[in-house]
């Protein structure tokens, strides 16, 4: 079973950053799809960004610019710089990690990390 614990959420005011961690458990962690899913009030999850094992990276449009996943497989832990935040950023921000070819059986979440930006 894998764990995923996120950390680094808060408050912070318009125009500020954060770092969010997720550190996984186990040793597969290398080689997993890992990501960043964010859910605001009365919203759906919604996708942020995700990085394969070779560090390849998908963002969505409303992150690029300001937000980068990166993750240390020798430490594994996978982390989301944000920059440039805004208040509809605000929301939830959700660990995945996801198996590279069985992932629509083998995935897992993290509990989340609230992010809070306001002025």
């Amino acid at each position: 079973q894998v764990q995923l614990v996120e950390s680094g959420g808060g408050l912070v005011q318009p125009g500020g950053s954060l770092r969010l961690s997720c550190a996984a458990s186990g040793s597969i962690f290398s080689i997993w799809i890992m990501g960043w899913y964010r859910q605001a009030p009365g919203k759906q999850r919604e996708l942020v960004a995700t990085i394969t094992s070779r560090g390849s990276t998908n963002m969505a449009d409303s992150a690029k610019g300001r937000f980068t996943i990166s993750r240390d497989n020798a430490k594994n832990t996978l982390y989301l710089q944000m920059n440039s935040l805004q208040p509809e950023d605000t929301a939830v921000y959700y660990c995945n990690a996801r198996h590279p070819t069985q992932g629509a059986a083998r995935y897992y979440w993290g509990q989340g990390t609230q992010v809070t930006v306001s002025s």
